[in-house]
């Protein structure tokens, strides 16, 4: 279908190149349907060239980078999953931009992979006003038309990698593997050593404000990616049918718009580790830890700091700094606190909320702990409010619906919000939600059944469950999922500077369940060993060759529980050939039985990572 290797070198090889590319794009249209397309090998494919162009800007190879990231912007495969993303898995897939074009059928979606440019001209976006949650206030969303959420899917494939690689490593805000939980445990991990003081802000109308000129000059990418990314960003608005062009900002809401951000953002961290001043000297004139910490979550971050002087210094650093991008602090979102005691200078305030959780130390006895104060994470609450006013009105709008109708439509709510919560302090929040929850529900049945009594109302919809507090709501076809049922699972913290496009499969295998270019059941053998060999439980490593051992030796049993990862070497010495000696001592012969094992031949060794050299 296509080369992922550049063929030759020099103007005219990347003329052949491209004229390759299209020629195979057009085959590759007539060759395959939507519904037969090899998905797995196209992920596979551009899986290794994102990972290419990762290992090339870590090493500093600018030049190579830039080619591996145009071949990979005129692929096929490249094309085809940018056009899957916005089509299929983007949740603004139906919304519509100028042209009124919404949905595409498969035929069209193949016509768009063909017809994919990134050098087109782009068209303006749609602006959306949505509210903000929490505020009265509005947020501007700039809905692009299909072909350019595409091109920019396409674009944000190639430099995504490339920006990876020089991220700073707390920032974790719209990047691949990284979530708002390791954030949060980020933080817990800074104070849990030593009580600080905090800088908790938010930058006003960061994706509206953003200098265009700044943000092209601090890219330095090369022109094929550079004309698009202006284009998109000065292509201007239609808000009510009026054209407004735009100077300024990202449209919040493209698909490569949160890239951008990110790399406009990028440099925070170290001008404020710069502004803190240098690190503590242990005794024996060690570095130990730094006098500052700046987590970022997109455009919202914290700041922590073990001086009041040092924050203060910090936030007027930042300020300036952010000047240069044409961004500033939001006042109102602005406010220092300490983690541990009422301090004057930070008007009593203790503790912070960072997205959607409460932070904050708490003194305790030293029979206790240790350190006299122990960390507690928790949901803010905020985020309970919010979380409780989605519940009733889930519930006020089906007054008339069956009892099956609400509880399908407020589990997912539920799950989806104690999956995001379940990882820090939770469990009286829990409690509380589901009290408030069994009264809102008991009411919307009094309601619902007004000439009933309470008794009849319990009997038909509040099943006992054993010794717990709350019944069971149950219907004919549902039960609803109490919050309480929700386990507490503590979240494994993310390794420092750690990327999906590192090739560690091993340690994003065990972390995820699954690695791009590594199939579903070793990553579920991963993860289930918890990254070690079945055979001699040592950790697997990116340069180990990994085998699938069927242990009752049928290898037409796949079922999960008959498998092991193993070692190529320890897989050899688990199918290792018998051989018997004999021995004669005084007169008398010894039979005994040695396991011979195989050395790897040269095949083997010369297999990839993500490779076997056989199936056991």
């Amino acid at each position: 279908m296509q080369g992922i290797c550049p063929q030759g070198n020099g103007d005219n090889a990347g003329r052949v190149n491209q004229e390759s590319q299209h020629v195979m794009s057009r085959d590759a249209h007539h060759r395959y349907e939507w519904n037969t397309m090899p998905w797995r090998k196209l992920e596979v494919k551009v899986f290794k060239l994102q990972r290419r162009i990762y290992q090339a800007t870590t090493r500093g190879e600018t030049k190579k980078a830039h080619r591996l990231q145009r071949l990979l912007a005129t692929s096929w495969s490249a094309k085809s999953l940018a056009v899957r993303k916005v089509t299929q898995e983007n949740k603004g897939k139906k919304t519509a931009g100028v042209d009124g074009k919404s949905h595409l059928t498969p035929p069209q979606r193949l016509k768009l992979i063909s017809t994919m440019d990134l050098h087109a001209p782009a068209k303006p976006v749609r602006r959306v006003w949505i509210p903000k949650p929490g505020t009265p206030e509005k947020r501007p969303l700039g809905i692009p038309v299909m072909h350019d959420r595409g091109t920019q899917a396409l674009a944000k494939l190639a430099l995504e990698p490339e920006w990876e690689a020089q991220f700073e490593p707390n920032s974790f805000g719209f990047r691949p593997g990284r979530s708002c939980q390791d954030a949060i445990r980020h933080i817990y991990n800074v104070i849990n050593l030593r009580p600080s003081y905090v800088l908790d802000a938010d930058i006003a109308s960061c994706f509206d404000k953003i200098d265009q000129a700044a943000l092209l000059e601090k890219m330095a990418t090369s022109p094929f990616f550079a004309r698009p990314i202006k284009e998109w960003l000065k292509a201007g608005v239609v808000d009510q049918a009026i054209f407004k062009p735009i100077h300024e900002g990202t449209p919040q809401g493209g698909v490569i718009s949160p890239l951008l951000a990110n790399i406009a953002l990028h440099g925070m961290e170290e001008v404020a580790r710069r502004a803190g001043g240098p690190e503590f000297p242990c005794f024996n004139g060690k570095q130990i830890h730094q006098r500052t910490t700046c987590i970022r979550y997109a455009d919202d971050f914290v700041i922590l700091h073990r001086t009041w002087e040092g924050i203060q210094r910090c936030k007027d650093t930042i300020q300036e700094w952010l000047k240069g991008m044409g961004l500033e602090l939001k006042d109102a979102k602005t406010r220092f606190a300490h983690t541990l005691e009422a301090k004057e200078e930070c008007h009593g305030n203790v503790g912070f909320d960072f997205l959607g959780f409460t932070i904050r130390q708490y003194p305790v006895g030293k029979y206790v702990s240790r350190k006299h104060y122990v960390t507690i994470i928790k949901p803010s609450k905020k985020s309970i409010e919010r979380h409780y006013a989605a519940l009733a009105a889930i519930i006020e709008r089906r007054r008339a619906a069956t009892i099956d109708d609400v509880i399908r439509t407020l589990n997912p709510t539920i799950i989806g919000w104690c999956n995001y919560v379940k990882t820090q302090v939770s469990k009286k929040a829990f409690q509380r939600l589901d009290d408030l929850l069994w009264h809102k529900m008991y009411q919307w049945a009094k309601r619902k059944h007004n000439t009933k009594t309470a008794a009849w109302i319990l009997e038909k919809y509040f099943k006992p469950e054993g010794t717990r507090k709350h019944h069971k709501i149950m219907g004919q076809t549902h039960i609803l999922r109490w919050h309480d049922n929700t386990r507490i699972e503590r979240h494994m913290p993310l390794r420092v500077a750690a990327s999906p496009y590192d090739g560690n499969w091993s340690y994003w295998g065990t972390r995820k369940g699954k690695y791009i270019g590594l199939e579903t059941t070793r990553g579920k053998l991963l993860k289930h060993q918890g990254g070690r060999c079945g055979y001699c439980r040592l950790f697997f490593t990116v340069e180990d060759k990994t085998e699938i051992h069927h242990e009752d030796g049928n290898h037409k049993n796949h079922r999960f529980s008959n498998l092991k990862l193993l070692h190529l070497i320890c897989h050899d010495q688990v199918h290792g050939t018998k051989k018997y000696t004999h021995e004669h001592i005084h007169g008398k012969t010894y039979s005994r039985q040695e396991r011979i094992t195989e050395e790897p031949c040269a095949g083997k060794l010369a297999s990839t990572v993500l490779e076997t050299s056989q199936e056991g």
